[in-house]
Formats: C-alpha cells, sequence, structure tokens
C-alpha cells in the first residue's frame, strides 16, 4: 500500500498528514455523535479540552474576536500538535521513514500561507471592505513599505520557526537514537514533547495576534468593546 502512495509521487510527510487527517475527522465525528445536555465519557473530556483551549484563546483575543475565530486558532493547534507528536509514536519519525508533517518545510509554509490569506479575508470582512486596508497607511503614507514587508514576512516567520524547532527536534532524537540506543532517546523524547506543545501554541498564538491585528479599528469590534465598558 505505502509503496503505491510514493508510485503516485506522495512522500513520508504526505502519507503521515493524511493519516492524521482522517483520524481526527473520524475522533471528532465519534465524540459529536450524540450529543448530551449533562455531557459524560468522551464527550465530556473532549468539551473539557475545547473550553480550556476557547478560554485561554479569549484571555488573549477578547470574547469578540475568538467567538468568531476560535476555530481557526483552536484547528491550527490541535492539527499542528497531532503533527508534531505523530514524529514521537512508535515506528514513526524519521528513522522509520514516517515523516511528521510539520518537518517538512512545505507543510508549515502551507498552513503560514493559509493564515496570510485568512488575515485579509478576516480584515476586509472586519471593516466591511478596503478600509481593513488603511491600517498600512496610518498614521503615515510612508509607513506603507514597512507595513507590506511586516505582513509579509509573517508566513515566513511561522513557516521556519514551526519548521526549524520540529525538524530539529526529529533530528536530534534520531542522532541520539543511533549513538545511545537506550535511555538517552526516552529522555529526549520527554522534551521533544513538551517543545512540540510549545511549538504549536506559539503558531496559534501568533495568529490569533495577527487577527486582532487585522481587526483592530473595526466597528464592530469597537461595539463590541464598547459594550464591555
Amino acid at each position: 500500500m505505502i509503496e503505491k502512495l510514493y508510485a503516485i509521487g506522495m512522500n513520508d510527510a504526505m502519507i503521515t498528514s493524511s493519516v492524521l487527517t482522517i483520524i481526527i475527522c473520524i475522533f471528532a465525528i465519534i465524540a459529536g455523535r450524540n450529543l448530551q445536555l449533562m455531557p459524560s465519557g468522551l464527550q465530556n473530556v473532549v468539551e473539557m479540552g475545547v473550553e480550556k483551549l476557547h478560554g485561554f484563546f479569549e484571555n488573549l483575543m477578547g470574547k469578540y474576536l475568538c467567538d468568531r475565530y476560535f476555530p481557526v486558532v483552536g484547528t491550527l493547534f490541535i492539527w499542528i500538535l497531532c503533527c508534531n507528536y505523530s514524529g514521537l509514536l512508535p515506528l514513526m519519525g524519521k528513522a522509520h521513514g514516517m515523516q511528521a508533517p510539520t518537518s517538512n518545510i512545505n507543510f508549515p509554509l502551507g498552513m503560514a500561507i493559509v493564515v496570510l490569506l485568512l488575515l485579509q479575508v478576516i480584515g476586509i470582512r472586519e471593516h466591511g471592505g478596503l478600509k481593513a486596508y488603511k491600517r498600512l497607511v496610518s498614521p503615515f503614507f510612508f509607513m506603507l513599505p514597512l507595513m507590506l514587508i511586516d505582513d509579509l514576512a509573517k508566513p515566513l516567520s511561522l513557516t521556519f520557526r514551526l519548521y526549524g524547532n520540529t525538524f530539529g527536534d526529529e533530528e536530534v532524537v534520531h542522532i541520539f537514537g543511533e549513538l545511545c540506543p537506550i535511555g538517552l532517546p526516552v529522555l529526549m523524547q520527554f522534551l521533544v514533547v513538551l517543545f512540540a506543545l510549545i511549538q504549536a501554541l506559539v503558531f496559534s498564538l501568533l495568529t490569533a495576534i495577527y487577527i486582532g491585528e487585522v481587526c483592530e479599528g473595526a466597528p464592530a469590534l469597537e461595539l463590541a468593546h464598547h459594550k464591555l465598558d
């Protein structure tokens, strides 16, 4: 089966990401079936996790933006975390030819480009048109080149931060596994678990911050703040 996937042009990262997507979708369907007003079992665990994550981003973005765009930042966090952790599973990772998607630069770059495009859509949506780009020439028109460079640097920053750390983690675990197969790789994997969580959090957190930036001064956001005041 794997050989057939290689034959049609899929690489290790693409295969891993496809399997992860299927698993996450199946898990979401199972967790979302037969929802109860008084949750129990899997529904209770999932709801607790989502509520904690929502509360974290609400403290950062505010209630209005979090209620509207939590599905974006929440999905990014869960997806990246699963991708990062996939390289730590038995018979997975670079040593076994099943590369974590986020350790292949194409995947972080693809997600960063999607985030950049989403920022444009969100900005236009919240400002009601091209007023979203007023921030590029505020407070002075000559700020335009600098602001454009800043916007274009955002996906590059997201890409290389996630790719560099994930690729580096896999390389370290792989090298230590060859040098000292017993003991040391296990210790390194505990550290990688923490680093993988941090990288998923940083990517989604920066996305949330960028959303707040493009929505700054939007009428609906200002109205929401006024109601809270």
